[in-house]
């Protein structure tokens, strides 16, 4: 019997593709409109954003198959945004038996996209150059995680006042890889950051999504009114983790340094301001 193709999830992945394509080609200065030929420059930012979106849900994909959990293939999702995608997802299908499986599968995905984003910084940053902020004046600022800075300055050096870093597009799309892991790692109810925590701490789980629901609603009236988006839609989506079918298996070592190394990753990429005009 012939396998179906998967013709929803292709369509999807080739106009998020081109979605991206364009976003890299107008940051590099085409006017797509009138020059759509040029399409070709917004490759450096677009594949690389690609497969760190892909390397994210084909690692929970390939997890929740080794773990018996049936899942579907990712479906990107294409936008007009400043980034050209809304990001992408993949459906389970049947229930996660144990706490070792949610850690395994909830981890996979942020690990791989960590990996992948910071590779594509190193090397976005080393082609990346400081200006005067005079060639800033106008343009989206965005906001340092602790690692990001760090990486920074280890490959560029500190900046002086008046000056400003110049992204590559592939440190872009390092930077926007380095941020999805951190919103996925945020530890509250079916986000991949909430199957950690809920595997770490049971039912305390449900304690700390309501303490961050509230820190993310105080950051989005104080900092960034986008952290009042998230902290409205966790809350319509619910911070409530269902149970997983057997509680009693204990996580082994090897799974709860997974866990607590998914929680430092999520520090380190944290950003509490990303997006601002200079």
């Amino acid at each position: 019997m012939m396998k179906r193709v998967p013709f929803l999830h292709l369509v999807l992945f080739v106009l998020t593709l081109i979605s991206t394509l364009t976003v890299g080609a107008v940051q590099s200065g085409v006017d797509i409109l009138k020059d759509p030929g040029k399409i070709y420059k917004g490759i450096p930012f677009a594949v690389t954003l690609m497969v760190i979106l892909l390397s994210h849900e084909l690692s929970h994909y390939f997890t929740s198959k080794r773990h018996g959990v049936k899942a579907t293939l990712p479906y990107f999702i294409p936008a007009p945004t400043i980034i050209g995608t809304f990001g992408a997802f993949i459906k389970m299908k049947s229930p996660i038996m144990t706490r070792r499986s949610l850690i395994d599968i909830g981890a996979s995905g942020p690990i791989a996209g960590f990996i992948i984003s910071v590779i594509a910084t190193i090397v976005g940053l080393s082609m990346s150059e400081v200006v005067a902020t005079t060639h800033t004046t106008g343009a989206l600022n965005l906001g340092d995680s602790i690692l990001f800075s760090f990486l920074s300055r280890v490959i560029l050096g500190a900046t002086s006042n008046g000056q400003d870093v110049l992204l590559n597009p592939v440190a872009f799309a390092g930077w926007i890889g380095l941020f999805v892991t951190s919103i996925n790692l945020i530890p509250v109810g079916q986000l991949d950051g909430g199957h950690i925590a809920y595997a770490l701490l049971g039912e305390k789980q449900v304690q700390l999504s309501v303490a961050l629901i509230v820190i993310m609603a105080a950051l989005g009236f104080f900092l960034w009114e986008g952290w009042g988006v998230w902290a409205i839609l966790l809350l319509i989506l619910g911070f409530r983790h269902p149970p997983v079918l057997y509680w009693e298996v204990p996580l082994d070592n090897k799974r709860k340094f997974i866990g607590w190394s998914a929680l430092v990753i999520f520090i380190l990429t944290f950003i509490p301001v990303p997006f601002q005009i200079m």
